[in-house]
């Protein structure tokens, strides 16, 4: 499907930045350490007047 003539073309160029970048991006998101984020509850004294 791609040859070597298209890859000397601009739009081959782009498709290859392309392939580079979503590669790139697949490894270091891959590298980030997946972790839940924790809820942090809204906490606050209440003064009740009688």
């Amino acid at each position: 499907m791609y040859t070597r003539k298209f890859f000397q073309t601009q739009l081959g160029q782009a498709a290859l930045a392309s392939i580079a970048a979503m590669t790139a991006f697949v490894v270091l998101s891959s590298q980030v350490a997946v972790t839940t984020p924790v809820q942090t509850l809204a906490s606050y004294e209440q003064v009740e007047i009688a």
